[in-house]
């Protein structure tokens, strides 16, 4: 059996991104705040008072790993959760004056840090790269819920 051509793999590919992407991120951005957790703080700047299922949902993570995200952003003192007035069972989430902070200044570098990710691409090839991961991502965001047929093209 001959082995394949992984630079064919989408798999693949997308496994070294995010292990370039980590590595920029760790070295540029922070090393305490994961990507994940930035994009909830980013997700509750833009829409505060939002319940868990809900940002879970606006930054592609399950409801097992956005509990943990919360939970550990809690323990930061980044968030808070406040009991939903129209419904008690819920909490929806707000950010402290220190997730505020934390969101301004990690704003910041991973604008530089995406700079330098995209750096080999010229300007058009970096918005070309972005609309199709974000189309694959979109499409690839059905097969969590099996009722949703995929998206071909």
């Amino acid at each position: 059996m001959a082995a394949v051509d992984l630079t064919s793999h989408p798999g693949h590919l997308a496994r070294r991104l995010q292990q370039a992407h980590h590595l920029l991120w760790n070295t540029m951005v922070s090393e305490e705040i994961t990507s994940s957790q930035f994009a909830v703080l980013n997700t509750l700047v833009a829409e505060p008072g939002l319940d868990q299922r809900t940002v879970g949902e606006r930054v592609g993570l399950d409801r097992s790993t956005i509990a943990e995200v919360i939970s550990r952003l809690g323990r930061r003192g980044l968030l808070d959760k406040v009991r939903d007035p129209r419904d008690g069972r819920r909490f929806l989430l707000r950010l402290t004056d220190d997730g505020v902070r934390t969101h301004r200044r990690l704003t910041v570098r991973t604008a530089r840090m995406n700079q330098v990710f995209l750096a080999p691409l010229s300007a058009e090839e970096q918005a070309q790269l972005l609309g199709l991961i974000q189309r694959v991502a979109d499409a690839a965001e059905g097969l969590r819920d099996p009722a949703e047929p995929l998206i071909t093209r």
